[in-house]
């Protein structure tokens, strides 16, 4: 029987970064990569935006085949986990079992499914699949409904604005983006998209989609050829519930991103951990986060290494011309001050939460260094870093 080494369960960037970050620190033993999806891993975060436009599959690829017999590093595609033998500690898959010494699961999300009726005659954009499958109905002119004004149904209701096609984006809360910037930011966007031709229908949930669109709760008939759900994801928890590790909202991780089993460990979207910050727990949908996780993991099963998680979250979003970049996180419990055209802090009782900008790069970077140390910050001390790369 072959050594037992590191087992990661899910291809996605985190998953690909922790293979990677492992004999990046020296690991030597057994490294094997589980992914559900044919082909070579591969970055999401364009398929809302280029790949809609280019259509450049190869692109997208992270890695190319060579590299993983260059870093002996097994990568099995379109095989699903079916269980974990935490005694055992072995993975059973469709056609046998893996022993493992270490697991990583890197399950990620898959999209929230409201209760719409006609719902399965909207579109998903969450894989590859998905993307290609939107690329051949928009190669007409289309009039085209979006449920949900996040992250991607608007940099989706961007891209294909910009193609040439009617776009309504239908938000069921009273504003866009509302979990994660300031009521000034989702108001700034909104009459961004409203002046690049969108509907935008805020505050009234859809209820029911057919063949000539989508009816909102008021009664509203929003007309559409294609309507894309952009509602939301919930984290892939099955497996780490049937092997009964703890659960909230999303794989419940440690400072260290241990799960409940000091064996298994998890990362990404589908790991709700301490936020260094606040101390509450939280569960990020962002690929720096999954990034930085696995390269904390590596560490600690290469090298042994205790350190904590304390990365500062940072995320973005392209719409059209627009880059929105957001350094830190923010609670409910924070206020918004205006620092300068396209730049918003977020502060709560303990400092500055996080910073907002827009098309400002020089601004997010110095933001994103400050929030780094230690101690709490000021909003003096967030104004006389930041307006200094405001221009």
């Amino acid at each position: 029987m072959s050594q037992p080494g590191v087992i990661i369960v899910g291809a996605g960037q985190g998953g690909l970064q922790a293979a990677i970050s492992l004999r990046q620190e020296g690991y030597t033993g057994p490294v094997t990569l589980i992914g559900a999806e044919p082909g070579l891993p591969y970055q999401r975060p364009p398929l809302s935006k280029a790949y809609l436009a280019a259509g450049d599959a190869e692109a997208l690829v992270l890695r190319p085949e060579s590299f993983f017999a260059a870093k002996d590093i097994t990568y099995l595609h379109s095989t699903t986990v079916e269980a974990i033998d935490r005694d055992a500690r072995r993975v059973v898959l469709p056609g046998g079992r893996l022993d493992y010494d270490r697991l990583i699961l890197a399950t990620g999300t898959r999209n929230l499914r409201p209760p719409i009726a006609g719902l399965d005659r909207a579109l998903d954009l969450r894989t590859l699949a998905d993307a290609g499958r939107l690329r051949e109905v928009l190669a007409s002119t289309r009039r085209v409904a979006v449920i949900g004004g996040g992250f991607i149904g608007l940099e989706f209701a961007a891209a294909a604005r910009k193609l040439g096609h009617q776009v309504a984006v239908i938000e069921a809360a009273e504003r866009l983006m509302a979990r994660v910037v300031s009521p000034l930011m989702s108001r700034y966007f909104a009459m961004l998209h409203h002046d690049w031709g969108t509907e935008v229908h805020l505050g009234q949930p859809a209820v029911a989609v057919d063949e000539t669109g989508v009816t909102l709760a008021d009664g509203a008939h929003v007309p559409a050829d294609t309507v894309l759900l952009a509602a939301g994801v919930c984290p892939n928890t099955e497996l780490a519930e049937a092997a009964e590790l703890a659960v909230e909202n999303g794989i419940r991780l440690d400072a260290q991103l241990r799960t409940s089993d000091p064996a298994i460990f998890a990362l990404g979207d589908c790991a709700s951990f301490p936020d260094p910050r606040s101390g509450r727990q939280v569960r990020l949908e962002s690929v720096q986060a999954a990034t930085d996780h696995a390269r904390l993991i590596a560490a600690q099963i290469a090298k042994g290494a205790t350190a904590s998680y304390a990365a500062v979250p940072w995320f973005w979003s392209d719409q059209g011309d627009r880059k929105l970049q957001i350094a830190g996180l923010a609670g409910a419990d924070a206020h918004e001050e205006i620092l300068a055209d396209g730049i918003v802090a977020r502060v709560d009782a303990i400092g500055v939460a996080a910073l907002e900008t827009v098309n400002k790069a020089g601004a997010h970077m110095r933001a994103r260094r400050l929030l780094a140390g230690h101690a709490p910050v000021s909003l003096d001390e967030l104004k006389a870093a930041v307006l200094k790369t405001a221009a």
